[in-house]
């Protein structure tokens, strides 16, 4: 393996297309694509006024997410916390979380140690 490996996000598959969820935005997870061994990373980006479609909780994996650009808000248990670009958001393991995106979108990096299979999908999580 290299000492390096460079991709440009657009060049990494897109999730959201993937799993017919390209109407809320982008979900580009660099782990793989990257060699990633112990850090796990990810793109996402959000269209104006929507909502991921589910939040998401772990066991151990703390993350930080990066606001690159736009506005929105996350839902972190009952707490909803205002984004800001460059705005750098550290988020506890087993907090369930959900992101929304402003009126002119969302775009932000999220990383963080990574535990494979470290992940629960919550459907309901800030519904509606």
């Amino acid at each position: 393996m290299s000492n390096y490996t460079l991709k440009n996000v657009s060049e990494v598959t897109d999730m959201a297309a993937d799993f017919g969820l390209s109407e809320l935005g982008e979900a580009r997870f660099l782990n793989n694509e990257l060699d990633l061994e112990k850090t796990g990373g990810a793109y996402h980006r959000l269209k104006p006024g929507k909502r991921q479609g589910f939040g998401h909780r772990h066991e151990e994996a703390e993350e930080v997410h990066v606001v690159l650009s736009g506005s929105g808000k996350v839902r972190i248990e009952d707490d909803e916390v205002e984004l800001s670009p460059k705005d750098v958001l550290r988020i506890a393991p087993t907090a369930a979380r959900r992101f929304e995106a402003g009126p002119e979108g969302l775009e932000y990096i999220v990383v963080g140690t990574r535990h494979e299979g470290d992940g629960e999908l919550l459907h309901d999580f800030w519904a509606g």
